[in-house]
């Protein structure tokens, strides 16, 4: 009998010139050498601490791929893309607005130029399918390092279940944008000081070029910025009263030092001011998407996972250091605040509670079993397949209504120059070469240009639509069915409907409007 390798020979005695069978004392058993050593190769198997986090980033990227016509939802992809094209064209960075014809000239930067390059660089090569894979590989891979850092300190389970969470919670704001592509740099960052206040010391300054990288990639730098000071005064706390100011010095410097380093861009300390422009735009961020407060008027992934956070709490008694509970609890409040911020609290938050868990529910389980090298290798066999057969596909394309083709045409055969358009066809409209009345960089217009612009469209007040027209000299619109302008151009004298469909209208003056 064989089994595993092990081979069971039994020893044969000559007697009288005869084989006769050895009794039981005389089996032996013998390990081939040989055949161990071609065996161990296919038995051996990544540490479960390694495998999992490349488990995660695999089969979310497939996902992310199957689904990534979802990931070109949103209008600015666009002019994110325009605007790299024109830095890769120009050789430099863009100082002053090019693209609209309200604010042409006015003062403007891109802190997000590099994740711009990166994208057009994509598109121009190999279509929407390499802006979508980028996405793709990036989202997943922060879900992947954020697995990897909570399994330094939790066993698989809640290490994973946490991720899950994570993943639901950022789902909604997973777009091929440029905080894509920050996203891996965000978690490294995150559990950079996190693993620091755990360790009791001051971070490595090997986390500077991350924060340099993140400055150049997204505005969201500001946020890992701000970061630094909850995880310092934690450390300040928790260190030997004789230590504190030792501590203090070192974690200001680091600070310091980080603030310098997220000022290496084209437009040094500039790029911090524009997180500044953006929240000071007030009431009109509200008229956006993405910066509206979360709604509970239906249950959604937010509530989930809040309401599953809070009973698990209230049932095993969880507790974190106040701190810690702080951080927690400002990442909930953006999350409910700004829908976009879901992705912070999903990627951050489990990193400020491992540690605590850890201690609470027991620690990393050093005996978890890893994946075979073969599996792990087919599933990266399987991920470099999906890259090259879903792109076409499922010919990924940005959805219908941010894309208004066939009225773009219509304005660009009127020869009209001064458009009124709705703010989501902006960026549509800088990809095809239209100058636009208004688009998603709200930083550049303003709030009061914003708020104007608004009440206008939206009839809220009619004399405020009229005098746009009369004093912004508009001799085109093109808005989206439903805004309420529409059925006010029909009436009034001196407007032709020009084009229309499901996705935007066109009216073109024609004579004096009154």
């Amino acid at each position: 009998m064989f089994t595993d390798g092990y081979a069971l020979t039994a020893r044969m005695a000559r007697s009288g010139g005869r084989l006769r069978r050895a009794g039981p004392e005389e089996f032996a058993v013998v390990y081939p050498a040989a055949d161990a050593q071609s065996a161990a190769p296919l038995s051996a198997r990544v540490p479960a601490a390694i495998a999992w986090p490349m488990v995660v980033t695999i089969l979310l990227y497939g996902l992310l791929l199957t689904l990534g016509t979802q990931l070109l939802n949103d209008a600015d992809t666009y002019w994110q893309i325009a605007v790299g094209d024109w830095m890769i064209a120009h050789r430099a960075v863009p100082h002053v607005d090019v693209y609209s014809w309200t604010f042409a000239g006015e003062p403007w930067i891109s802190s997000q130029w590099l994740a711009q390059v990166v994208f057009a660089g994509l598109y121009h090569v190999f279509g929407w399918s390499g802006v979508v894979a980028a996405s793709a590989f990036a989202i997943a891979g922060a879900f992947g390092l954020l697995t990897y850092y909570l399994m330094q300190r939790l066993a698989p389970l809640p290490a994973l279940v946490m991720v899950m969470a994570g993943f639901v919670l950022a789902a909604p704001h997973m777009l091929a944008r440029p905080h894509a592509l920050a996203l891996p740099v965000m978690v490294m960052w995150a559990a950079g000081l996190v693993r620091a206040a755990d360790d009791e010391r001051v971070p490595s300054y090997w986390l500077l070029p991350l924060i340099a990288l993140w400055a150049n990639l997204h505005g969201g730098f500001t946020f890992g910025i701000f970061l630094i000071a909850p995880v310092a005064l934690e450390a300040l706390i928790n260190a030997p009263a004789p230590d504190r100011l030792r501590v203090a010095l070192r974690w200001a410097l680091f600070g310091i030092a980080a603030l310098a380093a997220a000022c290496v861009t084209p437009y040094g300390p500039e790029s911090i001011l524009v997180t500044r422009r953006i929240l000071g735009l007030g009431p009109a961020l509200a008229l956006i998407g993405e910066w509206q407060p979360e709604s509970f008027a239906k249950f959604g992934s937010l509530e989930l996972v809040l309401l599953g956070a809070i009973g698990f709490m209230l049932y095993r008694r969880v507790t974190l250091p106040p701190v810690r509970i702080l951080v927690v609890l400002g990442l909930v409040h953006m999350a409910l605040s700004q829908s976009r911020n879901g992705e912070m609290l999903g990627l951050i938050a489990p990193l400020f509670a491992a540690a605590p868990l850890a201690v609470q529910f027991g620690g990393r389980d050093s005996e978890a079993k890893g994946f075979a090298v073969p599996l792990l290798a087919g599933l990266g066999v399987v991920a470099l397949l999906a890259t090259l057969v879903l792109p076409p596909l499922l010919r990924y394309e940005p959805r219908a209504l941010v894309t208004p083709t066939a009225a773009t045409a219509a304005v660009k055969a009127s020869g009209k120059t001064h458009l009124l358009n709705s703010y989501d066809f902006g960026g549509y409209l800088i990809a095809q070469g239209v100058r636009p009345y208004i688009d998603g960089r709200t930083e550049l217009y303003g709030a009061d240009f914003f708020l104007h612009y608004d009440a206008a469209v939206n009839l809220k007040d009619v004399a405020v639509f009229e005098r746009l027209l009369n004093d912004r000299k508009i001799d085109v619109t093109m808005l989206a069915p439903g805004t309420p302008a529409i059925g006010l151009l029909d009436r009034t004298p001196g407007w032709t409907r020009a084009y229309a469909d499901g996705i935007a209208v066109v009216h073109v003056r024609t004579g004096e409007a009154r």
